[in-house]
């Protein structure tokens, strides 16, 4: 079989769910609920599952720990944010959450978000962009330091001296399962973020693109990695992964019905108000979404074959979508897939139908075109 680590994960909704988006939610966030979205996505034969942060979502790390309680085999991504928690205290949780789970924990590394959500929640420089990443690399490496010590413990724990944290003793006990730690997810489209994803991640998270900008983005960090190289003599191991959205019917025509009665209860003025904050953002992945959506007003946001880009003015982070019949949409993620694209972070509306609907329409049917490929899930 390929060595290829192909996954397919699923997101748990911790701000409400439902049908439509940019109207109220029409299901409470509760434990309840979410243990239902995460059963269903394991039932299906997701993975993994991506537990958002920042704005109004409940705690990444509370929910997903009360997630892995309540599954077998799901893995939970948490989000680490650099400025905002401490790394050795970081560490620490994701070491625990690994032990709880029996390995199961996974690591998403978040250094921004919009300026005003990450003043609020006190991060010093919530309009320095560039120094957050700055910051991120010294966070893993003191994360990573400690991990690495947890392992072979020293007499006297890690230390570390850097700009922005100095660390005496540290201490990660016991060990993460996971050795040396639980994978690291890494998102960032600026060139600081791409440069310090290349340092220190394990995978390279985007947000679903046409074909061809993930093909030049998945070589801008290949050439970052060969200048690693170059530097130090160590070429470093990254897989590539990408965040979108998924509407799959039986028939095209249904899929796309689907994909705009999303939006079809959505207030103009809150899509106004929304498109006009994406605008004030710092985070480059964020424009070019933003830019896709602007280039395809007059596709009816079509940015590609079955790529739409329709929920991108409400709809923050990955908004993107596959749309189209089971037969359709499993062809475009093999073309992702192609281009050299393991891990992908899908959702829909609302979270539990289309968890189920999407373990038995699609994922068979990737899973036996990957298996024709000599790549087993």
């Amino acid at each position: 079989m390929s060595e290829r680590n192909i996954e397919f994960g699923w997101f748990i909704p911790t701000t409400g769910d439902g049908p439509y988006i940019g109207v109220p939610p029409e299901r409470e966030t509760t434990m309840d609920y979410m243990v239902q979205v995460a059963q269903a996505a394991e039932r299906a034969g997701y993975s993994f599952a991506l537990i958002p942060t920042g704005g109004d979502c409940l705690d990444a790390w509370v929910v997903g720990s009360w997630i892995a309680g309540h599954t077998r085999t799901l893995k939970p991504l948490v989000a680490m944010r650099p400025g905002l928690m401490a790394p050795v205290i970081a560490a620490r949780m994701a070491a625990t959450l690994d032990r709880v789970s029996q390995g199961r924990a996974l690591v998403n590394v978040v250094t921004g978000h919009y300026p005003a959500d990450l003043k609020a929640s006190g991060d010093s420089l919530h309009e320095n962009h560039d120094e957050r990443y700055a910051r991120t690399r010294e966070f893993l490496d003191v994360v990573k330091g400690v991990w690495d010590d947890s392992a072979a413990p020293q007499p006297d724990g890690f230390h570390y001296k850097g700009r922005y944290y100095e660390i005496d003793g540290g201490r990660c006990l016991p060990a993460p399962v996971q050795q040396p730690g639980p994978p690291l997810y890494f998102g960032g489209s600026s060139p600081a973020g791409k440069r310090a994803a290349a340092e220190t991640a394990d995978v390279y998270l985007m947000w679903t693109e046409p074909l061809d900008w993930i093909k030049g983005q998945i070589a801008e960090m290949e050439a970052l990695l060969d200048e690693l190289k170059a530097a130090d003599g160590t070429r470093r191991q990254l897989r590539y992964g990408i965040r979108a959205q998924l509407v799959v019917r039986e028939t095209e025509e249904e899929a796309w019905a689907a994909a705009w009665h999303i939006l079809s209860k959505a207030d103009q003025e809150l899509v106004a108000a929304r498109e006009k904050l994406h605008a004030r953002t710092d985070a480059t992945n964020q424009k070019r979404q933003m830019e896709l959506f602007e280039a395809s007003r007059d596709q009816d946001f079509v940015i590609g074959p079955n790529l739409w880009s329709g929920l991108s003015a409400i709809r923050g982070g990955g908004a993107v979508a596959f749309v189209g019949t089971p037969e359709q949409a499993s062809d475009r993620i093999l073309e992702f897939i192609d281009a050299g694209v393991g891990s992908f972070i899908l959702s829909g509306y609302p979270h539990l139908e289309e968890a189920e609907r999407t373990g038995r329409l699609l994922l068979p049917l990737l899973r036996e075109k990957l298996a024709a490929r000599g790549i087993e899930l």
